[in-house]
């Protein structure tokens, strides 16, 4: 794997980053409207009222709009593997494909079957039918954002693997191991549940419009109770799965953690960052000035989150890069030992096949086995110095606590628009009805800080220390790159436009004119 130039790997990751942020628009109002969607219709079949199918129906054009140009914009994003990070893929291929493969063998292939059944069967098969058609084709896109989540998340933490230096290339050995990762398991909760919390800021928002309007108020009124209640249900899982983020990322990515909280020494008894303002004057890791302009901490928190143990030692990044302290592995190392133990890594490949030419059997085996010592910090051999492993803190930090900021509104906004829907006092109070209605970008900026924090924090693995970006990119020009970031970027700016376009006139239609 040759090195490449700066600028393919830096527009390659542009583009890359932006396909999958507009990605992103699309996907969760898919995993939770169609929650929402699928709830009302459940109501329907169990009351026999017309005014849930009402509801329902309209819910579900809404998300069959969304649902399409998720789909585009996805296919587009997996083929950039192949385009774009084409040695990533033949290093790891056998490995990442495979939850891909499934992702779309099993999942889209259910979600094709039943909705065409949910959008066009509502008259053509029974109640019962068509309520599980509805279900299961969640549950397909569920089960797709699982597949897709448990991919990304062995980027992070890649286990269940053995590296292969016959064919160079990474084989799986455990899929279980891949598939039930705690760091898998804990993405996949905690990614879907923050589409929930957006499905039902959406849901309060546009309702509220109609509030506003004096329109469909039964529906307005019957929609907002629904998704305060399920959104509250999601925002409180979704601190608990984020609680379990922490953790994880303490434990395998102890880089990211300290990004997130700006944190250059480490701490014995590390206090959490509620608030704070980085010093545009840190420029270096080494050097001796105060990484925070202002700062409000809540003491020992950060410790108790990470370790379980409020009085745990937290490294901070010049920890990290000096190595020395003391990890549940034993003690760390330094940057300098692991860079060392990467180039030995890739030198006993080099040897190895080598020896394999020469039919040097005993030599074969001992490279071989130096390779296999040296392997976990393989990826190392391809950086040069300690500043490639930084990430850019102030992007993961900001990212990170406004996200986290904005969390703990959704959870009040939730928890207030269910006491008022409840008192039934929603409808006379117009500045919560302005609330929700502004909210709704909020639970959108909200997670694209997330995937900020998980994608940026992790820099500059591909994969957490075996692949560097600079060594999974594809041999192809930078002025290629360039011309398909902006043509993808058009495209999918259109696709984005159309689609608010769309969903605004079906809005303002109102679900009295859904058929």
């Amino acid at each position: 794997m040759e090195l490449m130039d700066v600028s393919l790997v830096d527009w390659s990751r542009a583009q890359f980053a932006m396909t999958a942020m507009y990605h992103w628009l699309f996907v969760p109002l898919t995993l939770g409207l169609g929650v929402i969607m699928s709830i009302m219709e459940s109501l329907y079949v169990k009351t026999g009222k017309e005014e849930w199918k009402k509801a329902a129906k309209f819910w579900m054009t809404l998300f069959g709009v969304n649902f399409a140009i998720g789909v585009a914009t996805g296919i587009i994003l997996e083929f950039e593997f192949g385009t774009n990070w084409s040695n990533y893929s033949w290093f790891v291929g056998d490995i990442f494909g495979a939850p891909l493969a499934i992702e779309a063998i099993v999942a889209f292939f259910m979600e094709a079957t039943f909705i065409s059944i949910m959008f066009f069967g509502w008259k053509k098969v029974s109640k019962k039918f068509h309520l599980a058609s509805t279900w299961l084709t969640v549950l397909g896109a569920t089960i797709s954002a699982l597949w897709i989540l448990v991919a990304n998340a062995w980027m992070q933490y890649p286990v269940g693997m053995e590296f292969n230096p016959d064919s160079v290339r990474n084989e799986m050995i455990d899929f279980w191991s891949i598939l039930l990762s705690p760091v898998a398991l804990n993405k996949f909760f905690h990614t879907v549940l923050s589409a929930w919390v957006l499905s039902g800021l959406f849901v309060m928002g546009v309702s509220s419009w109609y509030l506003l309007k004096k329109r469909e108020v039964d529906f307005a009124l019957k929609s907002i109770m629904v998704a305060s209640v399920f959104g509250i249900f999601s925002a409180l899982l979704l601190a608990f799965t984020g609680d379990g983020s922490s953790y994880h990322v303490a434990q395998r990515q102890p880089m990211k953690l300290a990004a997130m909280e700006g944190l250059y020494e480490g701490k014995t008894g590390a206090g959490l960052i509620a608030f704070g303002i980085l010093n545009s004057h840190k420029k270096s890791y080494n050097d001796s000035i105060n990484p925070y302009a202002f700062k409000v901490e809540i003491p020992k928190m950060l410790s108790l989150l990470a370790y379980k143990d409020p009085n745990a030692f937290v490294p901070g990044i010049k920890n990290i890069i000096d190595g020395g302290y003391q990890t549940h592995n034993g003690v760390a190392l330094s940057f300098e030992e692991k860079q060392a133990r990467g180039k030995a890594a890739i030198q006993s490949l080099a040897n190895y096949q080598k020896a394999v030419n020469a039919k040097d059997t005993v030599d074969a085996a001992l490279h071989k086995a130096q390779l296999k010592e040296n392997y976990a910090q393989f990826g190392y051999g391809y950086l040069d110095k300690p500043e490639e492993l930084i990430p850019h803190v102030p992007t993961v930090f900001y990212s990170f606590h406004i996200m986290v900021l904005l969390g703990l509104y959704f959870i009040a906004l939730f928890g207030l628009v269910f006491f008022f829907s409840y008192r039934k006092k929603i409808e006379q109070a117009k500045w919560l009805q302005w609330i929700c209605l502004w909210t709704i970008p909020m639970g959108y900026v909200a997670g694209e800080l997330g995937w900020a924090v998980a994608e940026v924090g992790r820099q500059p693995w591909a994969i957490q220390d075996v692949l560097p970006l600079q060594a999974a990119i594809s041999s192809i020009s930078t002025n290629s790159v360039k011309i398909t970031f902006f043509l993808f970027l058009v495209l999918f700016s259109v696709l984005l436009l159309a689609e608010v376009r769309i969903m605004l006139k079906q809005i303002k239609k109102g679900p009295d004119k859904v058929v």
